[in-house]
């Protein structure tokens, strides 16, 4: 049913949730997988240091998801292809699983409270609302 499954990681527990279903789904319909984590950066930076500074951090946060992700994949017996890109997580995460021409996106949940809920949304809400292809939320 499944042939191209994406999933998104930010390195949360939830993520890695997300990641753990999406092997044993991909496993199961025998499909490829691929991993897209966002780099966000600040929104308005103070100066180009403050740049480089999260750039750095970043950098050294994805590598380590990357790494663990890698891991857990090859644990459950998939090949996974993992990229991480830098935007805005949403859109970005829509335009990449777009242009893959994804059947499925699996995402992890995680919840803030119910007040930044109502007023904000969150990064779930926003992916199955834009998503081009079904969207399975992890909790």
């Amino acid at each position: 049913m499944f042939k191209h499954i994406v999933v998104a990681n930010d390195g949360s527990v939830s993520g890695f949730k997300a990641l753990t279903m999406a092997c044993e789904l991909a496993k199961h319909h025998h499909s490829s997988l691929h991993m897209i984590s966002v780099e966000e950066l600040p929104d308005f930076p103070a100066s180009i240091d403050e740049i480089v500074e999260a750039k750095a951090e970043e950098n050294h946060k994805f590598h380590d998801v990357l790494e663990q992700a890698r891991k857990i994949a090859k644990a459950k017996g998939i090949n996974l292809k993992a990229e991480v890109v830098a935007g805005h997580a949403a859109a970005s995460i829509v335009e990449r699983v777009k242009a893959m021409k994804a059947d499925l996106l699996i995402i992890g949940f995680t919840g803030h409270s119910p007040l930044y809920e109502r007023i904000i949304g969150g990064t779930a809400d926003r992916l199955v609302r834009l998503s081009a292809c079904p969207v399975l939320v992890v909790k």
